[in-house]
């Protein structure tokens, strides 16, 4: 069960919260609006159909009131809008700009597209504001209207380097070498414990919770997942943790966080698959960190290495004695 108050955008526009003292004794249909941006007759609709429930209870009307503490799950529809809407004031870190794609630096708490947790503000609209011809890369039916040249993507929490795709060529070459596992992506997380082994792999598939379809899960009919580690430092104090640097093989939904929960070291301040201790980072963020990613250049072939430093938000748990 997920213990966060906020929620992140991700597949399956599943909504899934504990409802904090800031949203009790509220209404359910305005909470639900309140979250998803939805209007009052779209909530009371998706409560019509059967698709909230509070603590496993399906709620059907609207003026029922939520209690801090419930369990909130609500199965969110697309929006009716196929697209999203160009915003300039979004913030987008450029650090490597081209003719068929974009190296860019995610900050900590953006949401990448827009999903049942934020439909505005995400980094997508942000781009579009800066390239508008990644609309068109839509209209010709290359990729989803909410995330177009989306090539790969990051958690909300997580933070670093992702690559975006501008032209046809681009986004077609940059799938392909993601497909293909030819694409280097390399985070720095720390974990929680000591962790033994210098260097390992976690093998192991990956699929939807069968318990909590808002996480995911090792399971043995998942998709295959692979990722390796090695361990940077390893910390006592204020409570045992060790750095690693991870990279990844494959690039399931959540798989760092999955994986080194699966190994008893889950993320440090990770809600959904850890646990908290005394908390040095915001609600919303856990120390995962996407520091360098590297690809063959679409056209050129050349092969490129982009690198950005760990964000400031996570040093202060980081000994100055260690280089990074």
């Amino acid at each position: 069960m997920s213990d966060e108050s906020t929620i992140d955008a991700f597949d399956g526009e599943i909504l899934d919260l504990i409802v904090p003292a800031s949203l009790a004794e509220i209404r359910i249909d305005r909470v639900l609006s309140m979250l998803t941006g939805l209007s009052r007759s779209e909530t009371s609709a998706i409560l019509g159909s059967g698709g909230v429930t509070l603590n496993d209870k399906v709620v059907l009307k609207s003026s029922v009131s939520v209690s801090e503490g419930q369990r909130l799950v609500a199965i969110i529809p697309p929006p009716d809008s196929g697209v999203v809407e160009a915003d300039s004031s979004v913030e987008v870190d450029v650090v490597l700009d081209d003719t068929d794609f974009a190296v860019v630096n995610k900050a900590p708490g953006q949401v990448v597209h827009p999903g049942a947790g934020q439909r505005i503000g995400t980094l997508v609209a942000g781009l579009l504001a800066l390239y508008p011809q990644m609309g068109e890369l839509s209209a010709e039916g290359l990729c989803d209207p909410l995330r177009p040249g989306i090539v790969h993507r990051l958690d909300k929490g997580t933070s670093g380097v992702l690559v975006v795709a501008k032209t046809p060529e681009g986004f077609l070459n940059l799938s392909a070498q993601l497909a293909e596992r030819l694409m280097e992506r390399t985070y720095l997380g720390m974990v929680e414990g000591h962790v033994a082994e210098e260097r390992g792999v976690v093998d192991a598939p990956i699929g939807r919770s069968t318990r909590t379809p808002t996480m995911m899960a090792v399971r043995a009919d998942g998709r295959a997942a692979r990722t390796g580690y090695e361990v940077l430092t390893r910390i006592d104090k204020p409570h045992a943790m060790t750095l690693l640097r991870l990279q990844l093989d494959t690039g399931r939904t959540h798989q760092i966080r999955v994986h080194m929960a699966t190994i008893g070291h889950p993320v440090v301040n990770d809600p959904r698959y850890g646990h908290r201790r005394e908390r040095r980072l915001p609600e919303d963020r856990f120390f995962l960190h996407s520091t360098t990613l590297a690809f063959a250049h679409p056209r050129t072939d050349e092969w490129l290495t982009t690198t950005v430093p760990l964000p400031e938000d996570l040093r202060p748990l980081v000994p100055d004695s260690v280089e990074l």
